[in-house]
C-alpha cells in the first residue's frame, strides 16, 4: 500500500475549519490539503512548515534517495524566483529557511518576524508547488549530495546508527540510508525525480503548520492564494490517512556488523527491535529510556562514565515508525576499552530486563519525559513541528495536559514489562561497531 493509497476518508466539498485542543485551529481545504495554526500573541515571530507525508521509505530501489534529492532541488528555482531569490527574500527580512528529509516525511520550513509571515508563505508555497527542476540544477545538486554522503561516512558517530538500523531492518526501506548511496544517486535522472515529485507531492499528502503571532483565517487565505493555479490546487480529494501500521515490519535475525575505520574512538550500538509510534506502551518506553540512558542520572551514564570514566558519550534511545521501531544503546570510547564497555552495557540491559526499575526511578523518569516535552515547546518552531507531526503521523493532536496525564499514568509494572520484552536478549541482540576492528574481534 503506497502513501497515496491508504484507504477511504471523508472528501470535503468546501473548506472545513474546527478548533482542536490547546486552541489549535485546523482547516481542511477541498483539495485535501490541511492547515493547522497555533496563535501565540505574545511573540513577535512566526514559524511556518510545509510537511509532506512522503519520505525515503516510499522509494523503490531505483529511486533510493529521491526524496532527499528532491528536497535539495525545490530550493533551486521556480517560474517566479531563482534560487538566489528564494534565499535572499527570506534573509532580507532576517528570516531563515531550510528543509530536512526523514524516512516517513519531508519538511520545508521558515522562521520570520510575524509581519513577514505572508512573505514566508508565498516563498515556501511557490518553491513546493512550482519547482522547475532544471537539468543543470539536478547535476549540481547530484554533486552536492554525493559530497554529503561522503561527509557522512567521515562521521563514524553518525554512521554507526545507520549500520545498526540496517542490521535491524535489513533491505526493507526503513533500513536504507535516507540520502541514498552513490550507486543510486549517480544514475538517477531528472525525469525520474520529476515523476516522483508530481506523483507524490499531492495536496492530500501536505500539511501546513504555523505557530506564532498570527491569525488562522489570514494564514488560510494566504495559502489558498499562493497555491491558486498550481498543481496543488486540485479537484476535491480526501486528506491522506495516517500511514498504516497493521502489519509490523519483519525484523532481521540478530547480527554483528563491524565496519573497519582507523578512528581514535570505537563507536558502538547494541540493541534490537522496539515499538511503533502507535503502540500504547510508548509512554512506558519513554520513561524506561530515560531511566536507562536518558541523562546524567541514568544507569548507563553513571556506571560507564561517572564511576569508571570509560566513555565520554553513552546513552540509550528509541526510534519509532508507523509499523516498527528500534531501541539501542550508543557508546563512544577508546578502542582498547570497547569490550569492557560492551560488557557493562549488556549487564545493565540484563539487569533492567530481569529486575525492572524502582519506584524512585519511575518518578524521575516521568519527570524527565514531561519536562523535556514541555520545555521543548518554548519556541515557535517546536510548536509548529508539534502541530504537523501530530496531524501527519497520528491523525489528531493530543493536548499538552492529556499527554502529561498519559505519562503520569505509567506504572512500574508497565515499564518493567516493556523492559523484559525489549531488553531481555533472549533472541539475541544486534551489534554495530565502527572503529579499528575486524568482525573476529566481536565474534564471541
Amino acid at each position: 500500500m503506497t502513501a497515496n493509497n491508504r484507504g477511504p476518508a471523508e472528501r470535503p466539498a468546501r473548506a472545513v475549519t474546527r478548533t482542536l485542543p490547546d486552541g489549535i485551529q485546523k482547516t481542511v481545504l477541498p483539495s485535501g490539503l490541511r492547515i493547522l495554526t497555533e496563535s501565540i500573541p505574545h511573540t513577535r515571530s512566526a514559524a511556518l512548515g510545509i510537511w509532506v507525508g512522503i519520505g525515503s521509505r516510499d522509494e523503490t530501489p531505483s529511486l533510493h534517495g529521491a526524496s532527499h534529492f528532491l528536497e535539495h532541488l525545490l530550493f533551486k528555482g521556480t517560474h517566479r524566483r531563482t534560487a538566489l531569490d528564494i534565499s535572499a527574500e527570506i534573509e532580507a527580512v532576517g528570516g531563515e529557511t531550510n528543509a530536512f528529509t526523514t524516512k516517513e516525511y519531508t519538511c520545508y520550513y521558515a522562521r520570520v518576524l510575524d509581519a513577514d509571515l505572508p512573505l514566508a508563505v508565498d516563498v515556501l508555497c511557490d518553491a513546493l508547488a512550482d519547482s522547475l527542476l532544471e537539468p543543470d540544477d539536478v547535476e549540481t545538486e547530484r554533486g552536492v549530495i554525493l559530497e554529503e554522503i561522503a561527509m557522512h561516512e567521515d562521521e563514524p558517530g553518525d554512521e554507526v546508527h545507520d549500520i545498526f538500523s540496517e542490521a535491524i531492518f535489513g533491505d526493507h526501506p526503513l533500513g536504507r540510508l535516507i540520502s541514498g548511496t552513490p550507486e543510486s544517486i549517480t544514475p538517477m535522472t531528472r525525469n525520474q525525480i520529476n515523476k516522483f515529485y508530481r506523483k507524490r507531492y499531492t495536496a492530500p499528502e501536505v500539511v501546513i503548520a504555523a505557530a506564532g503571532n498570527l491569525d488562522h483565517a489570514a494564514v488560510v487565505k494566504l495559502v489558498r492564494k499562493a497555491f491558486a493555479g498550481t498543481p496543488l490546487d486540485t479537484e476535491p480529494a480526501a486528506p491522506a490517512p495516517t500511514r498504516p501500521w497493521e502489519k509490523p515490519v519483519r525484523l532481521q535475525k540478530p547480527s554483528t556488523v563491524v565496519v573497519r575505520r582507523e578512528t581514535e574512538q570505537a563507536h558502538i550500538v547494541l540493541g534490537g527491535g522496539g515499538l511503533g509510534r502507535h503502540d500504547e506502551r510508548r509512554f512506558a518506553l519513554g520513561v524506561l529510556n530515560n531511566v536507562l540512558g536518558g541523562g546524567m542520572s541514568s544507569r548507563l551514564f553513571q556506571e560507564i562514565r561517572e564511576k569508571r570514566g570509560l566513555a565520554y558519550s553513552v546513552y540509550s534511545y528509541a526510534s519509532q515508525h508507523a509499523d516498527a521501531g528500534l531501541v539501542g544503546v550508543y557508546a563512544g570510547c577508546a578502542p582498547t576499552r570497547a569490550q569492557e564497555v560492551l560488557d557493562l552495557i549488556r549487564v545493565e540491559l540484563d539487569r533492567v530486563a530481569a529486575d525492572g526499575i524502582t519506584p524512585g526511578e519511575l518518578l524521575r523518569g516521568k519527570g524527565m519525559v514531561k519536562g523535556s516535552y514541555v520545555l521543548g515547546l518554548e519556541d515557535t518552531g517546536s510548536r509548529m513541528s508539534r502541530l504537523a507531526k501530530s496531524e501527519l503521523l497520528h491523525g489528531d493532536i493530543m493536548g499538552v495536559d492529556d499527554l502529561l496525564a498519559r505519562v503520569d499514568a505509567v506504572t512500574v509494572d508497565e515499564v518493567n514489562a516493556v523492559a523484559a520484552e525489549l531488553f531481555a536478549g533472549r533472541g539475541g541482540r544486534s551489534l554495530a561497531v565502527v572503529g579499528p576492528f575486524d568482525e573476529a574481534d566481536f565474534s564471541a
